[in-house]
């Protein structure tokens, strides 16, 4: 059993990228007793792991873990991908390279352990699509921002929305009284808004020609409140939804189930774990909130469990409740092939 270290952080996740140049190695053998522990430059690791007969591999997820994946299963070997929070708890004092390739080795050799899918070249390429997407709508968002900042000062405003933005600028362009100063900046920030516009639409151009090409987002997209993103969404980073045992443990991976706190028999459930990813749980709970708007202004027929659920819970918490609902169906839908509608019971 070999564990070479990997890259820490990755690309948009808020953190310095760095890449790494020397690897630990803690192997093992089946009795558990170690028999390697090795250092290796980036330019060795490749030749090593060729002369080495087919073994099982441990990686922890993160930045480039899935490039050594693939690359090592060329080679013969069996390789899993562990997450950095299951294998803290084995690094049993201090903190370096030795010590975590020797935590990694000791989590992979737990028979309940749970790993990361290797992802493919084509999945990551998606992903990166949608990382992409990501960071212009934030830009776009931080720049409209100061836009109305800026303008504020000048006693200039406008409505909530982005669509107000580009009159804003307009306005700005005619009003002579401001200084020749800030209407240079102003008309550099609309140049610069009008850019990250193009590009976002460029890419949900090719967000919808991906979701168009994907026979399972478009059955998802059939789901009330998930639409052509978030199917997409949900396809891209569910690459193998048949690990989960259940639809209930899909959406506590999603983290839109409550915390447990039980203890001496008495069950203590408190508010969702908020696990996994982030943007893709986000997206299902604008999707739930966006189907509740549609029920309670009376468009549409919603289904008996969520016109109770409406009565009894407020609003975001029905909300939460419907995006779960919605996940579980998304995973049976994944898993079984089936459209919606035909097995599964209708949202609203």
């Amino acid at each position: 059993m070999g564990s070479p270290g990997s890259e820490r952080g990755a690309p948009g996740n808020g953190r310095p990228y760095r890449e790494k140049h020397v690897f630990q190695l803690h192997g093992v053998n089946a009795a558990e007793e170690p028999i390697l522990r090795k250092k290796l430059r980036r330019q060795d690791l490749v030749a090593f792991f060729t002369k080495l007969p087919p073994t099982l591999i441990g990686i922890e997820a993160c930045g480039g873990s899935h490039h050594w994946a693939r690359l090592l299963q060329g080679l013969g070997h069996q390789v899993r991908v562990l997450p950095p929070q299951f294998v803290k708890p084995y690094v049993k004092r201090g903190k370096n390279d030795a010590a975590d390739a020797e935590a990694l080795c000791e989590a992979m050799s737990r028979p309940t352990m749970r790993f990361v899918p290797v992802k493919t070249a084509e999945q990551q390429a998606a992903l990166m699509l949608v990382g992409l997407r990501d960071r212009l709508i934030r830009q776009r968002t931080q720049l409209a921002n100061a836009i109305r900042g800026y303008a504020a000062e000048f006693g200039l405003i406008a409505a909530k929305g982005l669509g107000k933005i580009e009159p804003l600028l307009a306005r700005i362009r005619e009003d002579d009284t401001l200084p020749p100063l800030a209407r240079e900046l102003f008309a550099m920030q609309a140049k610069e808004y009008t850019q990250l516009q193009t590009r976002l639409e460029e890419v949900d151009d090719k967000l919808m020609a991906w979701h168009r090409a994907d026979a399972c987002s478009r059955r998802l997209a059939q789901i009330p409140g998930v639409g052509p993103i978030g199917a997409s969404l949900l396809v891209m980073k569910t690459p193998t939804p048949e690990c989960f045992r259940s639809a209930r443990h899909f959406a506590a991976w999603l983290g839109l189930t409550p915390k447990d706190h039980s203890t001496a028999g008495k069950v203590r459930l408190g508010v969702i774990t908020r696990a996994g990813d982030e943007a893709l749980r986000s997206v299902l709970v604008v999707g739930a909130t966006t189907v509740l708007q549609q029920v309670r202004r009376g468009r549409g027929s919603a289904s008996p469990w969520l016109v109770a659920l409406l009565k009894r819970k407020p609003p975001k918490l029905a909300a939460v409740a419907l995006a779960n609902k919605i996940a579980r169906i998304a995973w049976k839908l994944m898993v079984s092939g089936e459209h919606y509608g035909v097995k599964e019971p209708r949202l609203a």
